[in-house]
């Protein structure tokens, strides 16, 4: 990575550095060592005061180097712990931010997850009460039905003792006729009777009127009877009269039974549609609940492969850290052998 403010203690270690691997530091070399920085005027003039430093101190009376050769090796390697502590700064950051994004995406499932909850049980509740309300409509239903079918029972009842009302009506009718027949007869066989007892011998008028006053009795006997068969068939068509009020009363009882039935049907099968459309919206919620578990699921996973990356990198650098540390070491056991 290129970076400015390229001074002569930079380009001293870099040049250490290529003279440490046994090449020659150009200036080429030089500038690739601090990662393509600095002008190649500015290197070479660094590069030429270098030269100039050591020409001037092989001309002088030979020292110790040890320093300043420490130094230069502190310098570098505090130079290679920036260049690795930069990536491991800006992994740590991109892991920070990524786990703030993370921890906001998880709160945000958490409250859409309670969210959900809270909607499963408000449903849940409502699911419970719809199946409370089902439940009681069916029983007024079975109620209804119970009371349908014995009201059937007292209508069939009610038309079975109106035909046998029926029955007695033109049974009365037909001994109403026939004592009407009777007494036509009786009458004519009277005036026939009595027709030829006048031409018979006027001393059979007291014996014919004798059996005519019989006759009256007999006739009025039978008067009494019609007359009680007319108050009986009168009796009777009140009492067809009433039968058929009540008739009427119980069919339209059967009506509004049948259009509370009706009503009862209709009622249950919008709470049956309420609940299929409830248990659809559960169903719904569940699954967006699973789904927001998953995403969670997946995310902590991802987290975690972050902080084995993370662990990974950190381990790297503090390899490449040991092996620049090695690398430092190098000259120092290269110039022992002289200084001693």
């Amino acid at each position: 990575m290129a970076r400015g403010g390229v001074n002569k203690a930079i380009v001293q270690a870099a040049r250490l550095a290529i003279l440490a691997r046994g090449e020659n530091p150009s200036i080429d070399a030089v500038r690739i060592e601090m990662g393509n920085t600095g002008s190649k005027t500015t290197i070479h003039r660094y590069l030429k005061e270098l030269d100039d430093s050591i020409v001037r101190e092989e001309s002088e009376p030979m020292e110790p180097i040890n320093d300043e050769l420490m130094a230069l090796v502190s310098r570098l390697a505090q130079r290679l712990k920036e260049q690795a502590q930069e990536p491991v700064d800006q992994a740590r950051e991109q892991f920070e931010q990524q786990r703030e994004v993370l921890e906001a995406q998880l709160g945000d499932a958490q409250k859409a997850n309670t969210e959900l909850h809270q909607q499963y049980e408000i449903q849940s509740l409502a699911l419970t009460q719809e199946s409370q309300a089902l439940h009681d409509t069916r029983g007024i239903l079975q109620s209804e039905q119970t009371r349908n079918a014995g009201l059937n029972q007292a209508l069939a009842d009610s038309e079975l003792r109106l035909k046998d009302k029926d029955e007695q009506i033109r049974s009365l009718e037909e001994k109403h006729l026939h004592a009407r027949d009777a007494l036509e007869h009786y009458r004519n066989a009277v005036k026939e009777q009595r027709e030829q007892e006048q031409r018979r011998h006027e001393g059979q008028v007291q014996q014919l009127q004798m059996e005519l006053r019989q006759a009256q009795q007999s006739a009025l006997v039978r008067q009494d009877e019609i007359t009680q068969l007319h108050r009986d068939n009168e009796r009777l068509l009140t009492e067809n009269r009433g039968t058929l009020r009540e008739l009427s009363v119980l069919q339209e009882q059967l009506k509004q039974s049948n259009r509370r039935q009706d009503q009862l049907l209709e009622q249950a099968t919008r709470i049956d549609n309420e609940r299929t459309h409830l248990q659809e919206g559960l169903r719904m919620a569940l699954l967006d609940s699973q789904s927001l578990k998953q995403n969670l699921d997946e995310q902590m996973q991802l987290n975690k492969s972050l902080d084995t990356e993370l662990a990974r990198a950190l381990t790297s650098l503090e390899e490449s850290l040991r092996l620049a540390t090695a690398v430092a070491a190098v000259p120092d056991a290269k110039l022992e052998p002289k200084v001693d």
